[in-house]
């Protein structure tokens, strides 16, 4: 399958971007979903995953209340709404596709091109 991310941005502590990820190729809700992001120096890092069906979804401590991460299988797109940002949530956003419910980036089978987040204090 084949993932493009789009929807970064540039914007201000406590703004708000949507994120989106499409899908092409194979069917894309036969795969569990889930966006990574790296920031600069650091590892990549687990943000939040979603179930094939969209009906369970997980968020990484420290996104928790603040992102959103839904899909739409009849569209092949995957999102994560990022409310309430701050300056930490810098990074790279990256959206993947896997089999295996798992937060390690090494299990998850395709990987978009990544998006820039950028928030200013």
């Amino acid at each position: 399958v084949q993932l493009q991310a789009s929807g970064g941005g540039l914007v201000q502590a406590g703004g708000s971007l949507r994120l989106s990820c499409a899908a092409s190729g194979r069917t894309f809700s036969g795969y569990r979903m889930a966006w990574f992001r790296q920031a600069p120096g650091k590892e990549r890092e687990f943000v939040a995953s979603i179930s094939r069906s969209g009906g369970s979804t997980y968020n990484v401590g420290s996104v928790q209340g603040r992102f959103t991460i839904s899909r739409d299988n009849a569209k092949n797109t995957m999102s994560l709404q990022m409310n309430s940002l701050r300056p930490e949530d810098t990074a790279v956003y990256y959206c993947a596709a896997g089999m295996v419910v798992t937060t390690q980036s090494k299990q998850y089978d395709y990987w978009g091109q990544g998006t820039q987040v950028t928030v200013s204090s």
